[in-house]
């Protein structure tokens, strides 16, 4: 029998591990091979969630080759993929972003425009008959949470509600306790170093064709508190772009509780951001009132102002 890999994105949320977990187990229910892998560190949040329903994390995966068959999951940016996809042999992708996708193979792909992978995965389990366990729908519920920040999100569909409050009750969770203090969980920054910081959600994209672009983001209770370390995140930002050729790099802090957030941006095209925001940059930074969104409110509207 093919032995399959299924993994997220490089820097994983906890869309990207949960997804993991819950698609293979779907997939080992329906007769095949598969085990999760991540292409990063657990942050906080997904340690929490993890901690909660008793689940271990997937194993760590550092690159494939033409010996792997693997699914991917919540991205399909080859960029965002392990070292070596353009050599593997993938046989599903299951995401919820813009396309931006190219295979030598044919493949399932199944994309919807929901605020989170496992909300996909859901109507899956649903249209195979396979049953959700009680932990891999906790798990399920606090991707969804997570990525659509307790429903505040602009991304968040009525789709995604409608799917965490079933996997509420198979789970037995109260959605706004467990997610409060999930997200919270993730908050908490004080352990991670500058350079840590700007790689626990960062994501390489190339805006129209030729602009190669970061976009990082953490998630905070107190944006303040981040910003009295703006020295050594420029510092470790800097050396994103030094050795990563970047011409564009954001650094998001999201605050979590007011829906706001403080952008800090480097580059030589830092422009696209003042354009694109109607701000002034004062000292590489600007307040972005009511941005909370990387997928909705960020990269379509930096594409948008190249």
């Amino acid at each position: 029998m093919e032995k399959l890999l299924v993994f997220g994105h490089k820097n994983p949320d906890t869309d990207s591990i949960t997804a993991s977990i819950a698609m293979a187990y779907l997939q080992n229910k329906l007769g095949k091979a598969v085990e999760p892998r991540r292409l990063g560190n657990i942050n906080k949040e997904t340690e929490y969630a993890l901690n909660h329903f008793n689940v271990g994390a997937p194993e760590l995966l550092t690159s494939v080759s033409e010996d792997d068959c693997v699914i991917l999951v919540d991205h399909n940016e080859a960029c965002q993929s392990a070292q070596g996809i353009e050599k593997a042999h993938i046989r599903m992708v299951v995401d919820h972003h813009t396309m931006d996708f190219k295979a030598s193979e044919p493949l399932y792909y199944h994309s919807e425009p929901v605020g989170c992978t496992c909300t996909v995965l859901y109507k899956l389990f649903n249209d195979n008959n396979v049953v959700i366990p009680a932990d891999v729908a906790g798990l399920m519920l606090s991707a969804i949470i997570s990525d659509t920040l307790l429903f505040k999100s602009p991304t968040c569909t009525q789709e995604d509600i409608d799917v965490a409050e079933k996997l509420s009750k198979i789970s037995n969770t109260d959605i706004n306790s467990y997610g409060l203090a999930m997200l919270k969980a993730g908050t908490d920054l004080s352990s991670f170093s500058e350079e840590e910081l700007v790689n626990l959600d960062g994501k390489q994209f190339t805006l129209a064709d030729t602009i190669k672009t970061k976009v990082s983001q953490v998630n905070t209770a107190d944006i303040e508190d981040v910003m009295t370390r703006k020295e050594k995140i420029e510092t470790a930002m800097q050396k994103d772009i030094d050795s990563l050729e970047l011409e564009l790099n954001v650094f998001l802090i999201t605050d979590i509780i007011n829906s706001n957030s403080q952008v800090i941006v480097l580059g030589s095209r830092s422009d696209i951001v003042e354009k694109a925001y109607s701000v002034t940059l004062e000292n590489n930074t600007a307040f972005l009132p009511g941005i909370v969104s990387r997928k909705k409110q960020v990269i379509p509207v930096l594409t948008a102002n190249c």
